[in-house]
């Protein structure tokens, strides 16, 4: 069947992507590798742009690139998505949301305010390296997330029939990749736990007795080593509009499936603009390394316990990537009250907020309290007989 009529030029300020059959704009669809026409079902391949600017010097095309660090405020140069955009900038949240024709933005996408601002894209934003294309539709995204509610505790038992979905919105949200090898060089105390039997003295039957018991000590010794790891792909968001705590829970991406970026992808979609830049987030991916790092030394030593660990971590060859990663934001209501949730767009993953049963926390807890005054009682009674 035929589709878009575009055709890709590099001397262009962008393009868009109209259905020949019936003229209205048309949706990338990741799960099938082609452009999509959901008004009138035809399809057709995407076409094929020339390098974009988020590519490595000399790459090649069709091969995602890993990008060395400290050229980073060189690539950082290259701007705007390839295709034609417009921009809604949030004034309450702050977020920067580019839409591809044929999308339009009256909401904000992450705080759901009516406060948006509607502008012609300048091409201020960073062209992205890769991206992975949305896996899920919006039918897959919604059965997750019925699938989400019903694994929830100490909900209401009406909150899967009752919450509504006010909107499912598919966007692709920038994030920074990071590689590094690591070098860590670390010393400690090693603990080594042994018995001694010390006697103590006891009142039984109103006299006093001589007892043994076992008591446990600890032999210090001092313990060193050195380990080297490789950091792949530590993602970063560089969001401002998604609450961090929901992003880490859906941040699952397999980025073996990074694909080059091309504008086709992001017909019919939207994408936030980078919010974080490449300096900072760098600064939170190595403390993360330098963390995960000193949690790898502290299982290194030896021993049954330690003390005064001390790790000291050296980073090289980093790379990094900026992609973008596909992402259904959505609120649903219970009893008129919203609540915000996050899909995978790859994985299907579920992250967000839900309403709590307040009769079903007491009822848990006098359940518990039930269970411990009965143990209690039953040890009374055990030293009483």
């Amino acid at each position: 069947m035929s589709g878009s009529s575009s055709e890709y030029d590099p001397n262009a300020t962008g393009f868009s992507y109209r259905c020949d059959q019936c003229g209205a704009q048309m949706q990338f669809d990741g799960a099938r590798g082609m452009l999509a026409c959901a008004m009138c079902g035809a399809t057709k391949a995407a076409p094929q742009a020339a390098a974009v600017g988020g590519a490595a010097a000399g790459a090649e095309v069709g091969q995602v690139q890993e990008i060395r660090l400290d050229q980073g405020l060189i690539m950082s140069k290259s701007k705007g998505l390839g295709t034609e955009t417009v921009s809604a900038r949030c004034d309450e949240c702050g977020a920067v949301v580019q839409f591809t024709p044929g999308v339009t933005a009256t909401r904000c996408t992450f705080c759901d305010s009516p406060k948006v601002l509607a502008q012609q894209s300048q091409g201020t934003s960073l062209t992205p390296e890769s991206l992975i294309p949305f896996g899920l539709d919006a039918k897959a995204a919604q059965a997750a997330f019925g699938k989400w509610l019903k694994g929830l505790w100490f909900r209401p038992g009406d909150l899967t029939s009752e919450s509504k979905i006010k909107e499912l919105k598919g966007v692709y949200v920038p994030y920074w990749t990071f590689d590094a090898r690591a070098h860590s060089n670390w010393n400690a105390d090693a603990g080594y736990y042994y018995y001694i039997e010390e006697e103590y003295w006891a009142t039984e039957n109103g006299k006093k007795v001589k007892r043994t018991k076992r008591v446990k000590h600890t032999r210090w010794e001092p313990a060193w080593g050195q380990r080297s790891d490789f950091f792949d792909d530590k993602l970063i968001c560089a969001s401002k509009g998604l609450p961090a705590n929901l992003v880490k829970q859906v941040s699952n991406f397999s980025t073996k499936e990074l694909v080059p970026y091309q504008p086709s992808f992001l017909a019919g979609w939207s994408a936030e603009a980078y919010a974080i830049d490449l300096e900072l987030a760098w600064k939170t991916a190595q403390a993360e390394m330098f963390s995960e790092q000193t949690d790898r030394c502290r299982k290194d030593v030896p021993g049954d316990t330690q003390r005064n660990l001390r790790v000291n971590t050296r980073l090289s060859e980093q790379t990094f990537k900026h992609v973008l990663l596909p992402v259904w934001i959505a609120a649903f209501r219970y009893n008129d009250k919203p609540f915000r949730f996050l899909v995978n767009g790859q994985t299907g993953k579920v992250s967000g907020k839900a309403p709590y049963s307040a009769f079903k926390i007491i009822l848990f807890i006098a359940v518990i309290a039930a269970i411990i005054a009965g143990i209690v009682i039953a040890v009374q009674r055990s030293k009483g007989g």
